[in-house]
C-alpha cells in the first residue's frame, strides 16, 4: 500500500515497514475467507512438520520406543507418536514377525525432510541396536564405566559383545550380564530370543 495509506492506521509507519490492518470478518467474502483458513492451516501444517523434523534428526542414531501400526508389503509402519516411521524390510530381522499394537524398540537409522514431513528410516537389525540395549539395561555401561569396544551381530541369530571396564574393581561381563543374568536376558528378550555373548575386549585377540 501507499505510504499515506499506512499512515492513516499507523501513523509512524516508514517504507519498507509492515502495517497491520484490521480488517472486519463481515467484509470478506466466503470465498476470502476459504482462502484465509486453507493458508493458516497449511502454514500451521508446515510448522508442525518443521517441528517433527527436528525433533528426530536429533534422535538420528538413538534407540526409540515405536508401536506397530501395519504391514504395507515388505514394509512394517511405525507409530512414534506425532509422527510415522518405516522399517524396510532390509533393517528386519529375519523370521521375526511384526503384530499391529506391538510395542517394539527401533534404532533411528535416517531422517530426512519431504514435503509430507520426515521421512524416518528404522532398524532392527544393525549392531548399534544392540549397543544401545545394553546401555539401557546397564547403568555402568550408560554411565560410561563400562565400554562396549565392538559388537558382531547375526541378526536373530547371534551377537557378540566385547566390553572393557575403565574401573579394576567392575568386572565388565558380569556387569553386562547382571545377577541371575538378568541383564542380559532383558536384552535377549528385547530381541526376541537372540543369543548373547558377552565377552572381555582385548587390544590383541590372541593374548
Amino acid at each position: 500500500i501507499s505510504l499515506a495509506d499506512a499512515r492513516r492506521a499507523s501513523p509512524s509507519a516508514a517504507v519498507g515497514e509492515e502495517v497491520v490492518l484490521d480488517v472486519p470478518i463481515d467484509d470478506l467474502g466466503r470465498i476470502a475467507a476459504q482462502t484465509a483458513k486453507h493458508i493458516v492451516l497449511q502454514r500451521v501444517r508446515e510448522i508442525e512438520r518443521e517441528t517433527q523434523y527436528g525433533e528426530f534428526k536429533d534422535k538420528v542414531g538413538q534407540t526409540v520406543t515405536s508401536l506397530v501400526k501395519q504391514r504395507r508389503g515388505k514394509l512394517v509402519i511405525l507409530d512414534l507418536g506425532d509422527v510415522e516411521a518405516v522399517l524396510p524390510g532390509s533393517e528386519q530381522i529375519p523370521k521375526e514377525d511384526y503384530r499391529a499394537g506391538e510395542h517394539l524398540k527401533v534404532y533411528v537409522a535416517e531422517v530426512s525432510m519431504t514435503p509430507r514431513g520426515p521421512h524416518i528410516i528404522a532398524s532392527r537389525n544393525r549392531p548399534e541396536l544392540v549397543k544401545y540395549l545394553f546401555e539401557q539395561e546397564v547403568p555402568e555401561v550408560a554411565q560410561g564405566i563400562v565400554e562396549i569396544k565392538a559388537v558382531a551381530r547375526e541378526p536373530g541369530s547371534r551377537s557378540k559383545v566385547a566390553v572393557w571396564s575403565h574401573d579394576r574393581n567392575v568386572d565388565p561381563v558380569g556387569a553386562c550380564i547382571g545377577m541371575k543374568g538378568m541383564r542380559v536376558q532383558a536384552v535377549v528378550q528385547e530381541l526376541h530370543g537372540e543369543k548373547m555373548d558377552v565377552v572381555s575386549w582385548a587390544e590383541d585377540p590372541e593374548a
